[in-house]
């Protein structure tokens, strides 16, 4: 258990600074300005309605203690950085391409979305409850332990439900292969579940306006031409190490060319080569299925507003870090130290753009100066700290990239501009 502390710790630590983070961007529509959330009579009483009862009631717990958001995240990821070592251990019983992947994890900038902005605690307590009810099937415990962390994890976040088909890859690469009668009398349960909870999330009217507003949005071509581009965003920030915004704004892509096209033959070639090595080398195909499979429920045919989102990246990115840390072997110490300090660093440096409103939308704007609702929001902040000047000029600049922004029209009047 050394290790896992150890990995545990060292994702606390490197995440300290983001308890100087404050609200930001949705955390005021799913906490701070809705109701449900404030007092636990209020989340019975709205207990049928509404989706991911589970991040409503972590949210509330905080809500009546008076705080402790960013610290619960922190503790969340810790826990979470922690069961990836012990999972990578379970699968491939290597110690130390397992801790240096569950470090590389722990450290990424491209986790700061899912543990410094309060709303991404849906991605990181979803994969507490994944991580845990994955870590039961691999251990070998009754059904009945990894089906409940299993429910557990959808209520948290629906992107949960790829759970069954991540037992099924477990049970493909790992060295001590079960037979199929033995994988579906073991996962029969969990694919019950699913089918279960698909009938659910299908009758609750709030999940069907989701998917039924998707779709408004964007037909099934364009959004396969959309996805190609945003997986190949996410990929760039988790290879670059830059470029993090809380939103992108990335477009909706109507038509192929050469540059979206060499993107879907790179991801193609990469999948490919994930189920090339189903049988020569496991490690590498569970690494790369297990990233394309968490992006699945995100980045695949129902569309989302929001093309792509950095915290994506929490699940999918460990795959490939536990791939090619199984395959390189030992590196060496020296080198290893630099790379995860160079994470740490980065990382730091994310979370502090958290720190406050104005800092993170100037960071956003920054790097996608073509986003009217960022420009909107920075003017906002601006406006709440009494920068008036500053503000109408946001303002305007929203109105020069979406002349229909009602928001911003709305502001830049208040502010008589």
């Amino acid at each position: 258990m050394r290790p896992a502390l150890a990995v545990a710790a060292a994702a606390a630590a490197a995440y300290l600074p983001s308890l100087a983070g404050v609200f930001q961007f949705d955390d005021y529509n799913v906490i701070v300005h809705y109701p449900t959330v404030h007092s636990w009579q209020a989340l019975l009483e709205r207990a049928g309605g509404g989706v991911r009862p589970l991040l409503k009631a972590s949210y509330t717990l905080n809500w009546t203690l008076g705080g402790g958001f960013h610290a619960f995240n922190i503790a969340a990821h810790a826990l979470n950085a922690a069961l990836l070592f012990l999972v990578g251990r379970a699968l491939f019983r290597n110690d130390a391409a397992s801790l240096v992947a569950a470090l590389a994890f722990a450290l990424h900038p491209a986790q700061a979305e899912a543990v410094t902005y309060v709303s991404g605690r849906s991605s990181s307590l979803m994969a507490s409850f994944y991580l845990g009810a994955l870590l039961a099937y691999l251990r070998g415990a009754h059904w009945s332990v990894s089906s409940a962390l299993f429910v557990l994890a959808v209520a948290t976040r629906e992107t949960a439900v790829t759970l069954p088909a991540a037992l099924l890859l477990c049970e493909l690469c790992r060295p001590e292969r079960a037979g199929w009668r033995e994988i579906l009398r073991r996962q029969r349960a969990h694919w019950a579940l699913l089918a279960a909870g698909a009938l659910l999330l299908l009758a609750n009217e709030r999940y069907f306006e989701l998917i039924a507003y998707g779709f408004g949005e964007r037909g099934l071509a364009e959004n396969l031409l959309t996805q190609v581009g945003g997986v190949s965003y996410l990929v760039l920030r988790l290879a670059s190490l830059h470029g993090y915004n809380i939103d992108p704004a990335l477009p909706t892509l109507t038509q192929w060319t050469p540059a979206l096209a060499l993107q879907a033959g790179l991801l193609a070639a990469l999948f490919a080569v994930g189920v090339a090595n189903l049988r020569r080398r496991p490690w590498i195909a569970f690494g790369v299925l297990w990233f394309f499979l968490q992006l699945a429920p995100t980045n695949s045919i129902v569309p989302r507003l929001d093309v792509a989102n950095d915290r994506q990246l929490y699940l999918a990115c460990w795959g490939l870090f536990i791939a090619l840390c199984v395959q390189l072997g030992s590196l060496p110490r020296v080198a290893t130290a630099i790379l995860l300090a160079l994470l740490a660093i980065t990382s730091i440096s994310r979370q502090l753009d958290y720190r406050s409103e104005i800092a993170l939308w100037e960071s956003s704007v920054r790097l996608a100066p073509w986003n009217a609702r960022g420009h909107n929001n920075l003017g906002y902040a601006y406006q709440l700290a009494g920068r008036t000047e500053a503000a109408r000029r946001e303002y305007r600049a929203a109105l020069v990239f979406d002349p229909r922004h009602a928001k911003a029209r709305l502001n830049l009047m208040f502010l008589g501009g």
